[in-house]
């Protein structure tokens, strides 16, 4: 079977929307688990990927986290540990399927996404390789990087204020999220024309999801990966995330592992056919051959 394949899974208890491409041809080369960043939709970066990766014999799992599209959960409540353990549900899913458990897995993270599949992939050896595009190695330094002095002390002072009111109420009070990850230039006009096409995008975030992204980091994590191969790969003008943070995951990380820098920013490119785009599903198509092969011949050892 070729095409698209509505699934559901359960994560913490709570139902999780997801969709399986299936490759044109009935051996599979691979499972590939594509998941979102910062407020992402399955049907936005993860789809792309299905779409390039699924012709080269890739089955991809898409799924929207909790709290996102229509999986259960909280809306605003963007908890990159709770993302991860969703992440974790989609191996296991994975995995209980007949069609799929046999095949080598891989994990490829978009933005943020990429910070989770890393830190996924450090604690679950059922993961054969890891692909992060756009990365985040810090959730702080990245943050602040986009807030000016006095952007920075009124969403610092928010979040305090914040932690103080939930105490006494129990609940997070909801900012606007792009509030906390300040967007401009190109990274901006592609959110505005691009992402917010789906109804479902850009809703606000609470202030304790805020503060978590600021203490969550996996620079003493990606070490862990090795001896399962790491492919990084980052816009060269990223002017939402540093190519630094794609460098900083690489000087951390242990061999294999690889690291490209592409020409343009964050995600203008990000259109089926744009040549950045082909150019890296060249490179990740040509990585995943590499080192699945690799894999494969592990286990036949």
């Amino acid at each position: 079977m070729s095409g698209k394949e509505s699934v559901r899974f359960f994560s913490d208890g709570q139902r999780l929307d997801g969709e399986l491409w299936h490759p044109p041809t009935p051996a599979w080369s691979g499972v590939v688990v594509a998941c979102s960043g910062y407020l992402g939709l399955k049907g936005l970066q993860p789809a792309r990927f299905a779409r390039a990766l699924a012709p080269f014999g890739y089955a991809c799992l898409c799924f929207d986290y909790r709290g996102f599209g229509f999986s259960d959960g909280e809306r605003g409540r963007l908890i990159p540990e709770e993302q991860i353990e969703d992440i974790r549900s989609a191996i296991d899913y994975v995995r209980s399927r007949d069609d799929a458990a046999s095949h080598p897995l891989v994990l490829l993270g978009w933005g943020l996404g990429g910070a989770l599949v890393i830190a996924e992939a450090a604690h679950d050896p059922r993961v054969a390789a890891v692909v992060a595009v756009n990365a985040i190695a810090d959730g702080y330094r990245t943050t602040r990087a986009l807030h000016d002095e006095s952007s920075w002390a009124e969403l610092t002072a928010r979040l305090e204020q914040d932690r103080v009111e939930r105490v006494a109420h129990g609940r997070s009070a909801l900012i606007p999220a792009f509030q906390l990850v300040r967007l401009q230039g190109a990274t901006l006009n592609y959110v505005k024309t691009e992402l917010y096409k789906d109804s479902g995008f850009g809703f606000p975030i609470t202030c304790e999801a805020g503060e978590r992204l600021l203490r969550f980091s996996v620079e003493h994590l990606v070490g862990r990966l090795s001896p399962r191969p790491l492919f990084l790969a980052h816009g060269t003008r990223n002017d939402l995330y540093s190519p630094t943070e794609a460098e900083r995951l690489y000087e951390l990380a242990g061999d294999p592992r690889e690291l490209h820098l592409l020409e343009g920013g964050h995600s203008e490119w990000m259109h089926d056919g744009h040549h950045t785009l082909q150019q890296l599903i060249e490179l990740i198509t040509d990585f995943l051959r590499r080192s699945l092969r690799s894999e494969q011949l592990i286990r036949a050892g």
